[in-house]
């Protein structure tokens, strides 16, 4: 039987469900023999991003908060799954789906934090973005309740910056 993955574009944002995304690509990828491909988005930090001392955080401080997110995400894969990681820089949705686009991925495996209808309509939701606009399938994954009931506040590493990256 042939392989129906070869590329598979994962979503890293430290969250539960994310988590739970990538234990299921990996997964995926021994069982298609498929690559991974690990994105995490360094979106624009807003104006009330401020750390304690009333200050923004520096730059090269959010770039290492986002590269160690990825370090670690690539730690917990198998030795016999390929991976690549991508840092980039933007919306998430749009990151997702720019690589989507260009061909090189058969699908995208993310996680869905599940808001209300409410918080989706007021904020948007960067699963329901990438699901309505990516050329290649999209597979939602939550993590189980007890490992969201179980998460720290929104600091997915400790001692770095309190930013959440991707939320959906």
């Amino acid at each position: 039987m042939s392989s129906v993955y070869r590329n598979i574009l994962v979503a890293v944002d430290g969250s539960p469900d994310a988590d739970a995304a990538l234990r299921h690509a990996a997964e995926l990828a021994r069982d298609q023999r498929a690559r991974l491909t690990l994105v995490t988005a360094i979106p624009q930090l807003p104006a009330t991003a401020m750390l304690a001392s009333g200050a923004a955080p520096p730059r090269t401080e959010v770039i290492r908060h986002y590269s160690e997110m990825l370090r670690v995400a690539t730690a917990t894969l198998p030795e016999d799954v390929g991976v690549t990681t991508l840092l980039v820089e933007g919306p998430p949705a749009r990151a997702l789906i720019e690589r989507a686009k260009s061909g090189a991925f058969d699908l995208i495996v993310m996680g869905s934090h599940g808001h209300g209808r409410l918080h989706q309509s007021l904020l948007g939701c960067v699963s329901q973005k990438v699901l309505s606009c990516s050329p290649v399938p999209v597979l939602l994954i939550r993590a189980p309740e007890e490992e969201r009931a179980a998460a720290p506040a929104p600091a997915a590493l400790e001692g770095t910056l309190d930013i959440w990256p991707m939320t959906s």
